[in-house]
């Protein structure tokens, strides 16, 4: 005999789906830092910036922010704007990679990964067609 007082303990699935409010809080926290980002970034010289929804695809983020920078002096441009911006705010990337030089930069919020690529780059890893099942939430000429 279990501890509950019985070997047949069972417990009935609900009719009522019980919704999970830290996981939709932390979403719509997720989106909003995502859109923050983009908005942040469209004050840079960045081009064909995206925001892709990736949170029904993969458990590394709920969102990636994708952007260009035409040559290496734009893309430190576009990261230091977005590392000084989000600084005041007191949050800092969890992590940092890559190098302006190198053509792409890649910053971890959590659950927001912005990429910042020369337009080379971009073109050569296409995230955009590797992620081609998440959807858009927003496109930035």
């Amino acid at each position: 005999m279990s501890e509950l007082g019985s070997d047949n303990f069972q417990v009935e699935p609900s009719e009522h789906p019980v919704l999970d409010t830290h996981t939709a809080v932390r979403s719509e926290e997720s989106r909003a830092m995502a859109l923050r980002v983009a908005e942040v970034i469209s004050d840079t010289p960045a081009s064909d910036t995206l925001v892709i929804d990736i949170q029904d695809l993969s458990s590394v983020a709920d969102y990636f922010v994708i952007c260009s920078g035409d040559n290496d002096r734009q893309v430190r441009a576009i990261s230091r704007e977005l590392l000084d911006r989000f600084e005041e705010a007191g949050l800092r990337p969890r992590r940092q990679e890559g190098d302006p030089s190198s053509g792409w930069m890649v910053m971890d919020y959590g659950d927001v990964i912005v990429h910042i690529f020369n337009t080379r780059q971009r073109e050569f890893y296409r995230l955009e067609e590797l992620w081609a099942e998440a959807p858009t939430l927003l496109a930035i000429q």
